[in-house]
């Protein structure tokens, strides 16, 4: 059923949880209610479905534009709230925390999320196929991405601190920011058109699963979709405020690390209910559109939202740069080659996804303590 605006039930349903979800998030931030921790889980999953609201969002505004559009607006928009989080940690000084959700934002897709794509799917339909182009193409996008990403980190670690390239972090971290971006930019007509002659699978909102058969996925007007997008990044800035702000509080009430809260929790909080729709797919057999959706938000966040942070952390008082711990390179290049050597051969069973859930598991518990 459609409702006024070209809403359907799912929507209203999906914009009523959120609103009122975010205003519990702000009465305990402005009420200092609910001790240390509560604040920040109800901020938590405030941010999550605003995430999820942002996507919808973002997703009508595509489809509005045209199928071409709809990936290149989705890289553009679809990760907000945690630019915004981040910004926000940064204003805070939580740098551990910021360079942790950057790393832990690509690792939970990687392992996490393919790991469960792969291991429900293979659980109900047994050994699922995917285009080896396609999985290939990706694969390698992200894995080139990220060893560009590294650079900084490379360089300031295996470097001299004779070494003049070691003493200008900030320098290299921003050149590296303006060519991914550009490449990001340059990938822009080949993404159009490959949107444009793929064959889109059954529809799917990348907010919230349909309110059950028969409830298909419509697009909102354009008016509507632009509004919408406005309003959701304007109450996702305000809530990832008060997610920071809570943050502290519960890392010391909680006992644990600022890189264990960056890197499983702030990183999953912002993309939780889209990467829903991942898993959702490979239930469904589409297993091709299923690693399409889940490999592109990790070359998102490496090709458009680190560059970004580090272009605008000024703005808020900091200065971000590229470089991350020895064991945050070690984990990034070890998830990255894994999930290149996983997908290469265009099949996938329940026992890789199984695999690549514990190795985060695992990589995740190291973090516990710092």
């Amino acid at each position: 059923m459609i409702f006024p605006m070209g809403f359907t039930r799912s929507d209203w349903r999906l914009i009523i949880i959120t609103v009122a979800v975010a205003a519990a998030a702000g009465v305990a931030h402005y009420a200092k209610l609910g001790g240390d921790v509560a604040p920040f889980v109800v901020a938590a999953i405030a941010l999550a479905m605003l995430a999820s609201l942002v996507g919808r969002s973002v997703e009508a505004l595509g489809d509005r534009l045209g199928a071409g559009a709809t990936g290149v607006v989705q890289s553009a928009l679809g990760n907000l709230p945690e630019l915004f989080v981040v910004l926000f940690a940064l204003r805070d000084k939580l740098y551990g925390v910021a360079t942790a959700t950057i790393v832990g934002s690509i690792l939970a897709n990687v392992l996490l999320v393919l790991g469960l794509a792969f291991l429900f799917g293979g659980i109900k339909h047994g050994r699922q196929k995917f285009g080896s182009d396609a999985a290939r193409t990706l694969s390698m996008l992200l894995a080139l991405s990220v060893a560009a990403l590294l650079v900084p980190s490379l360089t300031a670690a295996l470097g001299s601190h004779a070494t003049r390239a070691a003493l200008h972090e900030r320098n290299l971290s921003i050149v590296v920011s303006i060519l991914l971006l550009c490449l990001f930019v340059a990938s822009l007509p080949s993404s159009i058109k490959r949107q444009k002659s793929a064959e889109k699978p059954e529809p799917s909102s990348a907010a919230a699963p349909s309110d059950g058969a028969g409830e298909k996925h419509h697009s909102w007007p354009l008016g509507v979709a632009l509004a919408m997008l406005a309003i959701t990044g304007l109450g996702a800035a305000f809530v990832s405020d008060w997610f920071v702000a809570a943050l502290q509080p519960a890392i010391s009430s909680l006992g644990i690390s600022e890189a264990f809260a960056g890197l499983v929790i702030v990183a999953i909080a912002g993309n939780a209910v889209e990467n829903v729709v991942g898993i959702q797919l490979a239930l469904k057999n589409q297993s091709d559109y299923a690693l399409s959706v889940i490999l592109q938000s990790p070359l998102q966040i490496s090709l458009v939202v680190a560059p970004a942070l580090v272009l605008l952390s000024p703005i808020v008082g900091a200065s971000f740069t590229l470089v991350l711990s020895p064991l945050l390179i070690a984990v990034l290049i070890m998830a990255v080659v894994i999930t290149v050597l996983v997908v290469l051969d265009g099949e996938s069973n329940w026992l890789e996804g199984a695999t690549l859930i514990v190795l985060y598991g695992i990589i995740a518990t190291a973090f516990w303590w710092g």
